[in-house]
């Protein structure tokens, strides 16, 4: 998820417990091999052994389309310390399609098998390899012939949003195709898509086969998402309530301070307010306070005084 799911977010979620691994925002390759400092701004967590603070082991993913460059920079990532490599092919972003990069790489099952097969031929064999794709980009036609060419090309594990490129992120993300590609593949198979709540969680495991699951906008929703799953017969108690959450937003403004520029800080917290607002009401009234504000210190203030208020209305 670029510019939303980055390190500092991964930092704060993975606190809580529930969290098996991550997967960095995306880095696009074009036909060069990227600098050092790429990989270490969008993947601090390299200097940290690829683990969040908290433990948690991340890998890094890969957008392009040239498979002797994706290859070249996937092992430069396994260099610097990467625990995995993951290739994108489910981005729907019109600016990535529109450069090959992303979902527009499933219309062609051969291209899928090369860029994969580039990366794994590449790789020292004791670093895995695993892709996320969709289930198409115009209709699903060939939805089995991608999941295929990506386990006969090398990795070891497929993670399956279960929508189109043309259907979005609009619901209902379609979990029995899953169970289809699960059967069309001998790989483990994670499920991806629409999963907001513990509910959720459970119906996409019994439509779709899988155990596993990748949460993305769920995730952000709702910070204790994950713990609730892992532990459900837990009552999460005053950590899982906005006044908890406030205060990993407020540390979230405050990281986000040290490292973009200014014009882009406030935004960032936006974003996730914004977010929230599906699963805590709250963050309705605290986003239509900041809504406006455009200097980060006077952000800042303003959460501090929200979060002594505890808004709720």
């Amino acid at each position: 998820m670029e510019g939303v799911l980055d390190h500092t977010l991964r930092d704060l979620l993975t606190r809580m417990p529930g969290i098996d691994i991550c997967v960095t925002e995306f880095i696009r390759v074009t036909t060069q091999l990227l600098p050092r400092s790429v990989f270490y701004r969008l993947a601090p967590e390299l200097e940290q052994g690829s683990h969040t603070p908290s433990g948690v082991p991340v890998l890094v993913q890969l957008l392009g389309n040239d498979p002797a460059a994706m290859g070249e920079n996937a092992v430069r990532a396994a260099e610097l310390g990467a625990k995995g490599i993951d290739l994108n092919f489910g981005c729907p972003a019109k600016t990535v399609n529109k450069s090959r990069g992303g979902a527009i790489l499933l219309k062609d099952p051969e291209e899928v098998y090369s860029i994969t097969r580039g990366v794994r031929d590449a790789l020292p064999d004791e670093v895995p390899l695993s892709a996320k794709m969709r289930l198409g980009f115009y209709d699903k036609s060939l939805a089995l012939e991608n999941a295929q060419a990506i386990e006969e090309a090398g990795a070891i594990r497929v993670t399956v949003h279960a929508r189109t490129k043309l259907e979005g992120y609009k619901p209902p993300a379609h979990w029995e195709w899953i169970a289809r590609i699960r059967e069309a593949v001998s790989i483990p198979v994670v499920a991806n898509g629409e999963i907001w709540t513990v509910e959720d969680l459970h119906r996409c495991r019994e439509i779709s086969g899988c155990e596993d699951v990748m949460i993305g906008r769920g995730m952000i929703a709702n910070p204790f998402l994950a713990q609730a799953i892992a532990q459900p017969d837990k009552d999460l108690g005053p950590e899982a309530t906005w006044p908890t959450v406030m205060q990993l937003v407020q540390e979230y403004h405050q990281q986000v301070s040290m490292r973009l520029e200014r014009r882009h800080i406030n935004g960032r917290t936006k974003q996730w307010l914004k977010m929230m607002q599906r699963h805590f009401p709250q963050a309705q009234a605290v986003f239509d306070a900041v809504r406006t504000e455009r200097e980060p210190e006077r952000m800042t203030q303003l959460l501090s005084e929200l979060s002594a208020f505890n808004v709720n209305r």
